[in-house]
């Protein structure tokens, strides 16, 4: 069939053409952004999954949705080597433009605290030439957000943020990526901000995403946290919303689906979203005519996994040392190991540290830097005190076909 009219978008956070399965999440976020725009209490959002499960692409979605009510709006992606004062400035810079408040002089004096914000980011005796701003003319305001206590400083800036939100009747989102990668005190001083942004009514909500352990990362800086996010977890399609995510697209080009081959692509993908549309590109540049067959789907496999290979684990697995890659690959066999015992694994086929070890033939104690330098990596993380799984589906499948 035309390649050039394949409508599947295997991408990085981009949106594919039909985003099945995701329906009550954003009717659950057009209510959340209702009441606060109207006054009523509400908790910021949290949404949590592993690589491949559309996180970002639904935060993308999100997001727009509060862009069409009118919502000045704002993303990042954290890092773990960068603190969170530079990014936030910029997307509440670019959030409070898109407000469209009509006097300019309290703009202007907000704009000046979210400089002042960005700035005590900067190094102490740097010139003020040099110091960095997220593109305001605003002068730095002085006595607000910038005491240099993160915590003290972003109560401060949402509290003005969400003010000039208010004067509108509008509302600001920040949208937060990766955010499991924020830095201790920073995550300490979101999780404060929000909790007083809560207290008061004012119309600020931030929407995060991250890998499964994030809420431990929350619960970890303030015990309160558990109360303050509404946490959403994303997962694999079931079989009926994977089926929409290909059929719908192919509907629209005029292409059908055989039934033995959307079995067979649910067996092949799991139902994990960005599987799906890497499998669906593939099996569309290869079929020869509508409808698609199992046949299709056979032929087309080994191209999907290699770009998978390259493009999703590859470049994972390239981020770990060897001894890193040697523990790796310990997971996989311990959890092969355990299912031919007859141990049923859990749904996400987590495996204790001990399993590792034993595969090893090594002592737990001796595995901790590389367990702990994976778990820094995001490559694996912890559900539960002594057990790992990866952050990636399918990724001990990978790592088993390497040899």
């Amino acid at each position: 069939m035309d390649p050039i009219k394949n409508p599947y978008a295997p991408g990085a956070g981009q949106r594919p053409p039909e985003l099945a399965g995701r329906d009550e999440q954003l009717a659950a976020f057009d209510v959340v952004l209702e009441r606060i725009a109207t006054g009523r209490p509400e908790r910021s959002l949290v949404l949590t999954g592993l690589r491949g499960v559309g996180k970002t692409v639904l935060l993308n979605a999100l997001r727009s949705a509060a862009v069409r009510r009118g919502w000045g709006t704002g993303k990042l992606e954290a890092r773990p080597d960068q603190s969170l004062r530079r990014p936030l400035s910029s997307a509440l810079h670019q959030a409070i433009r898109e407000l469209g408040h009509p006097e300019p002089d309290q703009v202007a004096q907000v704009l000046g605290v979210i400089r002042a914000f960005a700035q005590r980011d900067s190094a102490p005796g740097t010139k003020l030439r040099d110091q960095w701003n997220p593109g305001i003319d605003a002068p730095a305001a002085i006595g607000r957000a910038d005491s240099g206590d993160v915590e003290i400083d972003l109560v401060e800036l949402f509290t003005d943020v969400g003010g000039l939100a208010a004067d509108v009747g509008k509302g600001i989102a920040v949208f937060i990526d990766e955010m499991q990668d924020l830095g201790s005190a920073d995550v300490s001083a979101l999780c404060a901000a929000c909790h007083e942004i809560s207290q008061s009514g004012l119309p600020v909500i931030v929407v995060g995403a991250g890998l499964p352990h994030l809420p431990a990362v929350l619960s970890a800086s303030k015990s309160y946290s558990e109360r303050l996010f509404r946490y959403q977890r994303i997962d694999r399609l079931v079989r009926e919303e994977a089926d929409r995510a290909l059929t719908a697209p192919a509907h629209d080009e005029g292409t059908a689906y055989e039934p033995g081959a959307l079995e067979a692509m649910y067996a092949a993908t799991g139902g994990y979203p960005y599987f799906v549309q890497a499998y669906g590109k593939a099996v569309w540049d290869v079929a020869p005519s509508s409808p698609i067959t199992v046949r299709d789907v056979e032929v087309a496999a080994p191209e999907a996994e290699t770009e998978l290979a390259l493009g999703f684990f590859g470049s994972r697995y390239e981020r770990a040392t060897p001894g890193e890659r040697e523990y790796l690959r310990a997971m996989a066999d311990a959890a092969v190991a355990l299912a031919e015992d007859g141990v049923e694994l859990d749904d996400i086929r987590s495996v204790s540290t001990a399993d590792v070890a034993g595969v090893l033939g090594k002592k737990p104690q001796s595995l901790s830097p590389a367990r702990d330098a994976l778990l820094k990596k995001g490559l694996i993380y912890s559900g539960e005190r002594g057990r790992i799984t990866f952050t990636v589906p399918h990724f001990g499948r990978y790592l088993r076909d390497r040899g």
